[in-house]
């Protein structure tokens, strides 16, 4: 048998006109007699909120421990029972007014604290956020150190409740104390940041360029059909996998941008936003995994809606705002409306999830090789509670995450502390965070 010392470099590139695509994790690319670490995928970080708390009779399980019950707004994610776990208990106490303060701006210091664990102040001071910790460190490996991406605009600017900073309930992402980072909510400028080469944020641009009707990839054609000759047959059908899902998402995004030009031309409406939550969100998530896919970076943020949330949803029967449904005040009625937005939600991450799981790389799946926090800044937002938050995390992380338990904490367990295992997963090595008291004690983590 002949084996070839010679191999696909791992940050190999396609050049094309007005396209550089990042290829996916091939054979061809792990050098022959590779060592177990060599050959190892990276770990990517995922971090995906809904807003507004949850109705917790519904989200929490009855028991704890292995043999639990799922709860009927995590009954969706029944599919990845065992590659999740469910952490209650957990406190981001850092958001809680002190003496003097007041209950001011509730949903702006919950988001504040999300994913810093530092006490906010009122004109936009908090702390660097756990994605942009492990950006600083897993960026210097990828073309993007991060990626911070929503389903609404996109302002960290200005003064929202009693002159608490906008960014609060914008992002959830923060470089330093001082530099909120704004998320990107448009389809296509997500796409064009990672495989094209317009950075233009002009409607106009674009849509000049979505006249042409031309694909990215087309430009490509003969370097696709040169690599295709060089790998082997597994490589070739996970390129073929690959290309194809990278149309289809370019041309969902056309069909979004066309349909929102037709149906709505007398609103100033963001290009490439399908009208459908459902299409946006799965698009976006479509795009998440096109960027691990191909490693062009391996920390995003997504958030599902921002803080104080008064989006409708009327596909699922509730046409009401979000915000006020989450203002419960133990109403029935209130309570079942936003248990149906809550499991909806669980829905369209499950729907991430399967994508995660189907896109093979290296020995496993992307779903293998993730560490993916799904949860929310508030638990009970009736009353604006930071404690007990729902929290799931998903993945594998290379190995070193078994799900399939529901786990409880003692009273006042930081968040944050979750956020120190996390890095340490991640090959991340942080002493403190934020008001972290040590790395969680997870009993099914390695």
């Amino acid at each position: 048998m002949f084996i070839s010392k010679k191999r696909i470099p791992r940050r190999m590139f396609l050049q094309g006109v007005g396209a550089t695509v990042a290829l996916p994790l091939l054979e061809g690319m792990v050098p022959a007699f590779a060592s177990a670490a060599e050959a190892q995928p990276p770990v990517r970080l995922s971090i995906v909120t809904s807003p507004n708390g949850m109705n917790m009779a519904r989200w929490t399980p009855e028991t704890d421990g292995r043999s639990y019950k799922l709860s009927p707004t995590l009954e969706p994610l029944s599919a990845f029972r065992d590659r999740f776990l469910v952490l209650s208990g957990l406190n981001n106490n850092e958001g809680d007014a002190l003496p003097g303060e007041g209950e001011s701006a509730p949903h702006e210091r919950a988001g504040a604290v999300m994913l810093t664990g530092v006490h906010p102040q009122r004109e936009g001071i908090v702390g660097t956020s756990i994605d942009q910790i492990a950006a600083q460190e897993l960026g210097q490996q990828t073309q993007l150190a991060s990626l911070e991406l929503g389903l609404h605009t996109n302002d960290v600017v200005g003064l929202c409740e009693k002159g608490w900073s906008c960014a609060y309930t914008s992002t959830i992402s923060w470089r330093n104390a001082t530099t909120p980072l704004p998320i990107e909510s448009q389809p296509r400028a997500v796409f064009e940041r990672l495989f094209g080469d317009s950075n233009s944020t002009d409607p106009a641009v674009r849509m000049d360029r979505l006249r042409k009707d031309k694909s990215l990839l087309d430009s490509l054609t003969e370097g696709v059909s040169r690599l295709m000759g060089s790998v082997g047959p597994q490589d070739r059908a996970r390129l073929n996998q690959y290309f194809d899902a990278m149309r289809d998402v370019e041309r969902r995004i056309q069909m979004a941008e066309e349909q929102s030009a037709r149906e709505m031309p007398v609103f100033d409406r963001p290009v490439g936003a399908p009208a459908s939550f459902e299409e946006h969100a799965q698009l976006m998530f479509d795009l998440q995994v096109l960027a691990y896919q191909t490693d062009m970076t391996r920390v995003i943020t997504f958030m599902t809606g921002r803080g104080q949330s008064n989006r409708s949803y009327p596909e699922i029967g509730v046409p009401d705002a979000h915000h006020p449904i989450s203002h419960h005040q133990s109403d029935p009625v209130k309570l079942e409306k936003l248990y149906k937005i809550n499991r909806y939600h669980s829905e369209l991450f499950a729907y991430f999830l399967e994508k995660l799981r189907s896109t093979e790389e290296g020995n496993g799946t992307l779903l293998d090789h993730s560490i993916i926090l799904y949860g929310s800044e508030m638990s009970d937002s009736n009353r604006h509670l930071l404690q007990n938050l729902p929290i799931l995390l998903a993945g594998g992380a290379g190995g070193q995450i078994q799900g399939g338990n529901h786990l409880r904490y003692t009273k006042d367990t930081p968040l944050t502390n979750l956020f120190l295992t996390m890095l340490d997963k991640m090959g991340v090595q942080v002493d403190k965070f934020g008001d972290s008291t040590g790395k969680l004690e997870l009993l099914s983590i390695a």
